[in-house]
């Protein structure tokens, strides 16, 4: 039996057995129902052979069939989904068959989520427990294993990719006859022709990629659904090699379910050498590309923020993109589409290939803030997109990278003078110090380690599945302590090794690595190896995780490094700007209302920071602003519920309740859970 994990507390479990089957591509058809909050349809997949059993043949004698075995004595409990052929009095409110299975007088047993079991629900079906008894010279079915979580899985079927019109050409001397384990073996010969394919034949292979995937059906498969995974199985086939290379999947998301979040916009509406990766057609191989200092870039927002949009974030997007690329160079994706998206967004901004969500609370906050979010978002298009992290635990390096690179690139894109790169480079590293300090002062301190699997991180099982560690903890999405210990590591290996050349560096890690998944030391021992002289200072791989990586708190070479930050001109006239701004917030308190209506305006402007002080004063005039802030910035809010509720006043924890009983319904589901701890 699966064991129920605690989303609060535990790790998120990657099942999938990729190192006998990968996904190569898929194409989606899917419909939205805006009125249930159920997106449905179908997906197909193209499989190659995972790398453990790539080289081994489909005769019975492979090596890893005893693992196939205790896979399937594992799973064995599970109830599977038989496919109906001569079932009578069965319904459906579908075109296809939902599995519902029902024989006459019996009644559907799918619970309100569309989930179903048929154990012996039929006359003539196999249980579930006879499905794994079927051997064949000792052996069980193999069982293909896909993550999922929350979906209501109606059907899966083998494709007929040979039924394709001119697919003959993938068959190479083959020939179409009417014997089925001829025509199974042909089917996934196609398959693996079309999925290894040369880059210059990319056009011809997604043309046929979208031909294979309207092609009919062959065949339903065995399935059965768990929390975390989708496992399908085909009667006799024993073997990775044998089980089919494309097949299609019904199915349908859950409202409830975790991994998506329905809500309103305001308008009312639902809404150089050779590369080291698989061929694809690749823009850093792209003379045309690489010359492109500024793709091509649109923005979508509610009617309401157009206009605001127009004011500062179209004049921003071409100032940032030519800075990323002055410092990267060329741009992983052909063009960047930019969404605003609502106030109850969980974060400020997240970044997927070819395009940028960003939070509608970054726009009031002028052109720097909007500025320094788009930067951010823009570097992932390097490191998270273009250059993964072959352990998900290890997201410093999407977060740490793009951290550090925002601050490169926003300065690019306003053109500052090295002494005021310098100037504003310090007190944000001040700022960000001091940050990390408070955050690793109150969190757990497993939670602020960058490498929670240190020597293990990138092992996977023998069938390839995984685990994200605290992958499921609603409270790390709100840390920040990746982004912020990632940020430091950079910036003192910056320092240590001199800001030009380690750009440098970063450009050929870019050039190195671009569509692959790495490691933390596939980085810092290129590093190290581009800079042999820091290897005799006793700056090691071994050294950085000891000091950086594989421990929670504060790096050791940054507690004494955050006093240098506070002689820097910017900090000290920042200081006087707060010391300006309590004085003045005594004089508002002694004036008269039509006054302090005026002033409020202008607090306005820093939204954010007047909140902090708001709270931190008791500034109760100011509670409507805290009140207005948590409703209609929730990205940023979730700070602000904690810092009233510390303070242990009554009107400001009452504050706090009232306007999360008002907000919680339209939260995002981890920030509604974080918030609730807080206040209850």
């Amino acid at each position: 039996m699966e064991a129920q994990l605690d989303p609060m507390k535990d790790d998120l479990p990657l099942m999938a057995n990729t190192n006998y089957m990968l996904v190569k591509h898929y194409i989606l058809d899917l419909d939205v129902d805006f009125q249930s909050k159920v997106i449905e349809g179908i997906i197909v997949l193209f499989f190659e052979t995972g790398s453990r059993y790539r080289k081994t043949s489909s005769t019975g004698k492979e090596g890893c069939q005893s693992q196939f075995d205790e896979t399937c004595k594992i799973r064995a409990s599970g109830p599977y989904h038989v496919p109906v052929t001569k079932v009578s009095a069965c319904s459906s409110k579908t075109e296809y068959n939902d599995f519902a299975i029902c024989g006459k007088g019996e009644e559907d047993t799918s619970d309100k989520n569309g989930n179903h079991s048929n154990e012996e629900q039929a006359s003539g079906i196999s249980n579930s427990k006879d499905f794994f008894d079927i051997e064949n010279h000792g052996k069980k079915d193999f069982l293909l294993v896909l993550d999922c979580c929350d979906l209501s899985v109606l059907k899966v079927e083998e494709v007929d990719v040979a039924a394709v019109s001119g697919i003959e050409k993938f068959t190479r001397s083959a020939k179409l006859t009417d014997d089925s384990k001829e025509l199974e073996n042909l089917r996934n010969q196609i398959v693996h022709e079309l999925v290894t394919l040369p880059a210059d034949r990319w056009k011809e292979q997604l043309y046929y990629f979208t031909c294979c995937s309207q092609a009919p059906g062959c065949g339903e498969l065995l399935f059965t659904t768990s929390t975390w995974s989708l496992e399908i199985r085909k009667s006799g086939i024993k073997t990775p090699t044998d089980f089919p290379h494309a097949i299609r999947i019904w199915y349908k998301t859950k409202p409830e379910g975790r991994s998506i979040t329905w809500t309103t916009d305001q308008s009312g509406k639902w809404h150089e050498g050779i590369c080291g990766h698989v061929e694809y057609p690749c823009r850093f191989q792209n003379p045309a590309a690489r010359l492109q200092a500024v793709i091509p870039y649109r923005v979508f927002a509610p009617y309401c923020l157009v206009e605001r949009c127009k004011e500062h974030l179209l004049q921003l997007i071409p100032q940032c993109l030519s800075a990323a690329y002055t410092t990267l160079g060329t741009h992983p994706f052909s063009r960047l589409d930019v969404l605003i998206v609502p106030s109850n967004f969980s974060s400020l901004g997240m970044a997927s290939p070819h395009i940028i969500f960003l939070s509608q609370s970054v726009l009031p906050g002028g052109g720097h803030l909007c500025g320094t979010r788009l930067c951010h978002e823009i570097a992932h298009a390097w490191f998270g997109l273009a250059i993964g992290a072959c352990d998900w635990t290890e997201e410093w390096l999407s977060e740490g990278f793009a951290t550090f690179l925002e601050d490169i690139f926003w300065a690019k894109a306003q053109q500052l003078s090295h002494d005021e790169v310098k100037a504003q480079q310090e007190l944000k590293a001040l700022l960000r110090w001091r940050r990390l300090r408070d955050e690793v002062q109150n969190s757990e301190e497993e939670l602020q380690i960058l490498r929670p699997k240190k020597e293990s991180t990138g092992e996977l099982s023998e069938s390839g599945a995984s685990v994200v560690k605290h992958g499921l903890k609603a409270e790390k999405i709100f840390m920040q302590v990746h982004y912020l210990k990632g940020y430091f590591l950079l910036r003192s290996l910056a320092r240590t090794t001199g800001e030009a050349s380690y750009l440098a560096s970063l450009r050929k890690f870019v050039h190195k690595f671009h569509g692959q998944l790495v490691l933390s030391q596939d980085f810092l021992c290129m590093l190290l190896e581009d800079i042999p002289e820091q290897k005799e200072s006793g700056l090691t791989v071994e050294s950085i995780f000891q000091n950086w990586l594989d421990t929670s708190g504060i790096p050791k070479p940054l507690l004494e490094e955050g006093e240098t930050w506070k002689e820097c001109q910017l900090v000290r006239q920042v200081s006087g700007e707060v010391t300006k701004w309590i004085q003045t917030n005594q004089r508002i308190r002694k004036s008269n209302k039509k006054k302090r209506k005026q002033d409020d305006v202008i607090f306005q402007k820093v939204r954010h920071r007047w909140c902090e002080l708001v709270v931190k004063q008791k500034y109760v005039p100011g509670y409507g602003d805290v009140e207005k802030f948590l409703r209609e910035d929730q990205a940023m809010g979730v700070y602000l519920y904690g810092e009233l509720m510390v303070n242990e006043d009554a009107k400001q924890q009452e504050l706090a309740h009232k306007c999360f009983a008002t907000a919680r319904d339209h939260m995002d589901v981890s920030s509604a859970k974080v918030v609730a701890e807080m206040l209850f």
